[in-house]
C-alpha cells in the first residue's frame, strides 16, 4: 500500500442518487464524476452490486471512501433513514466494499465527508446538508467531532428537524414557506450550538431564497466527494492565536 495514496475512490450514497469519482490527495477530481439514481429498495446487498457495477470505469483507484447518509459507527451502519434501517442496522458495510473493492475503506457519514472539504480549521463549524433530509456534522479547530445526528431532533408535533425541512416537505408546502422553516431551523442551531461558521450544502442548499447572515456560506455539492481525500489526509489545524488579530 503506497504511504500517500495519489488516487482515492470516493462515493457518495443518496437516498435519491449514487455518486463516484476517483479524486487526488487534496481532493481535485481525477476522473469525471459518475452519477446513477439509487436502487428501491436498497438493501445492502443491492447496493454493493450496484456500487461495485458504478465504480468500473473509474480505472485504479489506491483507497475508498465512503460517505453514508446514516448514523455509521467502526464501520458500521447504525441508521439509515432514506434507505431503510431495518435492512441496515448493524451492517458492516465498510468491511463489506473492502472485501469486494480489494482496498482499504473508510465508511463516514455523508455530511462529516463534506464537512472535511469545505471547514476551515477555526473554532467550531457546523455543516449541514439539505437534501432529501437533513445531514449535520460538528467541527472544531478543523478537527471533526462525535457525529450527532441532529435530523432527529423534534420540532414540530411528530416532525424531527429531517422531515421539517426535507425534500418531501419543499415539495408540498413550496419553495417560499420551505424558506421559512429553513429559517427557523437556522435559528435553533445558532441559539443551540452557537458556530462560528455554518456552510450549507447539499441539493437543496441552492434554493435558499432569504439572505444568510456572514458566518453562513453556501458550499459546492462536489465538496461532499472531495471530501473524500481528507478522510486520508487530514488537514493541518489552523494554529489557535495567543494574541489578538490585528
Amino acid at each position: 500500500m503506497p504511504a500517500r495514496p495519489d488516487r482515492i475512490l470516493a462515493i457518495d450514497i443518496g437516498a435519491t442518487g449514487l455518486k463516484a469519482a476517483v479524486i487526488g490527495p487534496r481532493g481535485g477530481f481525477l476522473k469525471q464524476k459518475l452519477r446513477i439514481k439509487t436502487p428501491h429498495p436498497c438493501p445492502p446487498k443491492v447496493l454493493i452490486a450496484t456500487l461495485v457495477n458504478l465504480v468500473k470505469p473509474l480505472g485504479a483507484f489506491d483507497r475508498v471512501t465512503i460517505g453514508f447518509p446514516g448514523y455509521v459507527k467502526r464501520g458500521k451502519v447504525v441508521t439509515a433513514p432514506n434507505l431503510g434501517t431495518d435492512d441496515w442496522a448493524g451492517y458492516p458495510l465498510e468491511a463489506a466494499m473492502a472485501r469486494k473493492l480489494g482496498k482499504p475503506v473508510r465508511l463516514l457519514n455523508d455530511a462529516d465527508v463534506q464537512g472535511l472539504a469545505v471547514v476551515r480549521g477555526r473554532g467550531l463549524e457546523l455543516v449541514a446538508t439539505l437534501g432529501t433530509g437533513l445531514g449535520t456534522a460538528w467541527f472544531r479547530d478543523g478537527e471533526l467531532m462525535p457525529h450527532m445526528e441532529l435530523a432527529h431532533v423534534p420540532i414540530h408535533g411528530d416532525e424531527d428537524f429531517d422531515a421539517y425541512i426535507g425534500d418531501s416537505a419543499r415539495k408540498r408546502l413550496g419553495i417560499k414557506h420551505w424558506n421559512r422553516r429553513l429559517q427557523k431551523v437556522l435559528q435553533i442551531l445558532a441559539t443551540v450550538l452557537n458556530y462560528d461558521h455554518l456552510y450549507l450544502g447539499g441539493g437543496n442548499a441552492q434554493r435558499v431564497r432569504f439572505k444568510l447572515p456572514s458566518n453562513i456560506s453556501i458550499v459546492s455539492n462536489d465538496a461532499g466527494m472531495a471530501g473524500g481525500a481528507f478522510a486520508w489526509h487530514p488537514r493541518r489545524p489552523v494554529p489557535r492565536r495567543t494574541k489578538r488579530e490585528p
